[in-house]
């Protein structure tokens, strides 16, 4: 089985991953120069050890499998070597799910992220099936993403350790919010769990998590290393204290979506991305200020809220 070059003892997956946005160009097209760029900026500037390509920050609804092999491709070769490379590959189609992680493994991914099948609404014994065929069909690790808000059914506790038992699935993307649920699988699994809700990093981090898969990583992943550090280290209120100054970001992100706002809040602090594919609009006037305004609050942009629309239309 594939090792992570990131992964040490619990942590399968590394500590830090961001769930990295895909980056456009003025028409709309897949542009894997800026893409390079961006990750090695991501993990050799922001801090973080992991990157989740082509998951839903990535527009994968949107991007076709060939671009998903591109976009995975030019990644790996930029970063793959000092960080985890973490393959989207979950689709409402089991067929469809097999055929991108095994393209995911030969364009070098290290690991898969698997969502919970949208729409369908599948039974437990139905999640249970469509996971471990996906797991079954490479030979890399397997993150789990359990998100019912977007794919309405939850992935139950008995059925998580069910699926601890298969060797390849080895960690849990949580944006259930249910941390009672997650401490039950913490504590009587060993599946890893990484907070996938940016708002809840450090509740997560109090029962058991080991790391986040972060959407406001593009832009402060300096400071949720900090905050892992900094919990881990022993200094509660420390972390607390660094939660508090985030609470600006995590405003900003549950306020307009997690793609509109890392592309608007990347271009804010001077990095282009492109704007989303529809249906995702780009941010509004409206939308601009607002999360310049919470930049601002929070450190990270050094431009007046009051010219925040012209930055971002130029």
């Amino acid at each position: 089985m594939t090792v992570c070059p990131t992964a040490t003892e619990g942590r399968p997956f590394g500590r830090v991953l961001t769930a990295m946005v895909t980056p456009f160009d003025a028409e709309g097209k897949l542009d894997l120069d800026l893409a390079q760029d961006l990750a090695a900026y991501l993990v050799d500037t922001v801090g973080n050890d992991g990157l989740v390509v082509n998951g839903t920050t990535g527009e994968s609804p949107t991007t076709t499998d060939d671009e998903k092999e591109q976009l995975l491709r030019a990644v790996v070769e930029a970063v793959g070597d000092r960080a985890t490379v973490v393959a989207g590959a979950g689709t409402n189609d089991t067929a469809h799910s097999v055929e991108l992680a095994r393209g995911a493994e030969k364009a070098g991914a290290h690991g898969l992220l698997v969502v919970t099948p949208y729409y369908s609404r599948p039974p437990q014994e139905g999640l249970y099936s469509h996971f471990t065929t996906v797991a079954d069909a490479t030979e890399l690790p397997v993150m789990l993403y359990d998100i019912p808000p977007r794919s309405v059914v939850p992935i139950q506790t008995d059925t998580l350790k069910r699926l601890a038992e298969h060797p390849r699935i080895k960690a849990v993307k949580d944006s259930k919010h249910d941390l009672l649920a997650g401490s039950d699988v913490i504590a009587n699994s060993g599946l890893a769990y990484y907070s996938g809700e940016d708002p809840l990093n450090l509740p997560w981090l109090s029962v058991g998590a080991v790391g986040f898969v972060s959407v406001v990583g593009h832009v402060v992943g300096d400071r949720l290393r900090q905050m892992l550090d900094t919990y881990e280290a022993g200094d509660v209120a420390g972390a607390r204290e660094i939660h508090h100054g985030l609470l600006p970001v995590y405003r900003s992100m549950n306020f307009v979506g997690g793609v509109i706002f890392s592309k608007t809040a990347m271009r804010l602090c001077g990095y282009e991305t492109g704007q989303p594919r529809l249906p995702l609009p780009a941010a509004t006037d409206e939308q601009v200020r607002i999360i310049t305004s919470d930049l601002w609050d929070a450190g990270l942009v050094l431009v007046n809220p009051d010219a925040a629309a012209e930055v971002t239309s130029r």
